[in-house]
């Protein structure tokens, strides 16, 4: 199973769209694929329609006992699995620091899903965090959405120094250019200086478009709702570098 995480430590940079579309494309290409909703706003668990509440909340989660295959739920599409935001996750931290090994505690509620799915996509609060570290612990790359804003980038060399320092030498940061609105001289320079092969950026760049704030009005990611828009179209170039450079570890 290939563990995915889209992470930030901005709000409002398009990292929930990336999870749901990336996620809804993954599924109609016929992998079996589960999102986790670890965001406590639960955004995604609202555009798919299900309710952003687990029973027993974030200490369920984490408790060694419970099974997370008893917790997910099916989404309207086929080979897409949900597992729900609780509002407790925003308390997620105190409840991995009351444990043994606290960083390692998703990799090993992740481990039985392994024959259970092929791809697993975990949408995380922007934040650093002891949530945070223990994601990255459990994942084969992070996928990290960028504005082309000076600050922006600024934040990346942040999220790729805090990656570094997690211990997972397996895992790979994959940033994407999010938002991008061609009109401002400013993303364009950046979108520019991004082709750059020495900055890592993934080629595919999200644009900044109303279709995509209408996710939540549609509550349909776009590949579905418009699938020849750009963004849709972006979004499934993003996922097919994602997929190409995503590699399984060995467990």
């Amino acid at each position: 199973m290939r563990v995915l995480a889209i992470w930030s430590i901005k709000g409002g940079v398009g990292k929930t769209a990336a999870a749901v579309n990336l996620g809804s494309l993954a599924a109609s290409s016929g992998l079996r694929t589960l999102l986790w909703d670890l965001d406590p706003q639960g955004a995604a668990s609202f555009y798919f329609r299900v309710r952003a509440r687990v029973k027993g909340g974030g200490r369920a989660v984490l408790r060694r006992s419970v099974d997370l295959r008893t917790l997910v739920r099916a989404t309207d599409g086929e080979n897409l699995d949900l597992l729900p935001s609780d509002f407790s996750y925003g308390r997620l931290d105190l409840e991995l620091d009351g444990r043994k090994q606290p960083v390692d505690r998703i990799a090993l509620k992740l481990a039985p899903l392994a024959a259970e799915y092929d791809w697993a996509l975990l949408d995380c609060p922007p934040s650093v965090s002891l949530t945070s570290e223990a994601v990255l612990r459990a994942s084969d790359a992070l996928l990290v959405p960028v504005v082309p804003t000076t600050l922006a980038v600024r934040g990346l060399e942040q999220v790729r120094a805090f990656a570094r320092s997690v211990g997972n030498e397996r895992l790979v940061t994959l940033p994407f250019l999010s938002m991008v609105d061609r009109r401002k001289r400013l993303h364009r320079e950046i979108a520019e200086a991004s082709t750059d092969p020495g900055e890592g950026f993934l080629r595919a760049a999200i644009p900044s478009a109303s279709i995509v704030e209408r996710m939540g009005v549609e509550r349909r990611p776009v590949v579905e709702s418009a699938p020849r828009s750009e963004a849709a179209r972006s979004f499934a170039a993003l996922w097919g570098e994602v997929r190409e450079r995503v590699v399984p570890r060995r467990r």
